[in-house]
């Protein structure tokens, strides 16, 4: 069909489209061809693709890039000690749609001078299908909290980073009612393989929220997904017990960490025994694995 056939409505939604702040020419361009386009896209909408524009090429240069086009072509993003405010992750959450090649970004301050709203303005603005490609976000030295995990598990429900396969929030005040809050979200992530959650102030209770076993005939069930594939989980130095520990093994025991291959413990004030039970479920779990895979082959 030409488009000149298609309605006003049709039009503007391929303009929208083609609308993108880190190469505004195109669609500048392009309601350039007709009368009809150039009405699609008024004087007012110009100035905010040109006010868009103009807003990410001064983030570009604070993460140490030439210009938009090297941000839009990049794969990896390792913003390091850049002390980036809650308005530069906003702006950042607004480009996830423009960003088809990003597939690992990692913020890391540490000096401890970020924004503390950073990580929550950042997951905010990121709608569905943001950063495609992203399979890897790591956040280390930046505080999340609880206003920021649940802005982190909201953008995970709506399709927000949707090839997500590893997370780290390092350090990042996560606690128990922010561990509660991410848990769904990451049952709801089945290709989710490795979660680092080193350095955090949870405790057994956040604990249970993300590896609880199955709940008991009769209660609601859990999310659908599971840890399926979950094949790292790192909880060094954070607060886990005796308690925490056993509800770990419980966990493996049951079935619902199949996948996991290796598991961190380090620095938590659980005792030397409940730490050597959960090492010990999860060597009788890859046992049974191997066991298994050898009487298929």
């Amino acid at each position: 069909m030409a488009f000149s056939k298609l309605s006003g409505d049709e039009q503007g939604i391929i303009l929208g489209q083609l609308r993108n702040a880190l190469e505004p020419r195109l669609v500048m361009y392009f309601s350039s061809a007709s009368k009809e386009l150039r009405a699609l896209l008024p004087a007012a909408a110009q100035q905010q693709l040109r006010a868009d524009y103009e807003e990410a090429t001064a983030l570009c240069v604070k993460m140490g890039m030439r210009d938009c086009r090297e941000l839009r072509e990049e794969t990896e993003v390792r913003w390091w000690g850049k002390h980036p405010s809650a308005a530069d992750l906003a702006t950042l959450a607004k480009l996830g749609s423009v960003l088809p090649a990003l597939e690992c970004l990692q913020l890391d301050e540490p000096s401890g001078s970020a924004d503390p709203d950073g990580v929550q303005r950042l997951a905010e603005g990121l709608v569905a299908g943001a950063l495609p490609a992203l399979t890897f976000l790591g956040i280390s030295c930046v505080h999340v909290g609880d206003a920021g995990a649940s802005a982190l598990a909201a953008a995970l429900d709506r399709g927000a980073l949707p090839r997500l396969e590893a997370l780290m929030l390092a350090g990042a005040a996560i606690g128990d009612a922010a561990l509660a809050a991410l848990a769904p979200a990451f049952r709801r992530r089945p290709a989710l393989e490795s979660l680092k959650l080193w350095f955090n102030p949870f405790a057994d209770e956040g604990l249970a929220a993300l590896v609880a076993p199955p709940p008991p005939a009769g209660t609601p069930p859990l999310p659908a997904g599971g840890l399926k594939k979950l094949k790292l989980l790192d909880l060094e130095a954070t607060q886990i017990t005796d308690a925490g520990c056993a509800t770990l093994a419980a966990s493996l025991d049951s079935g619902a960490l199949p996948a996991l291959e290796r598991l961190y413990l380090n620095g938590i004030p659980a005792r030397a025994e409940a730490t050597e039970a959960v090492r010990g479920a999860i060597e009788a779990m890859i046992e049974a694995r191997v066991g298994e895979a050898l009487a298929r082959s």
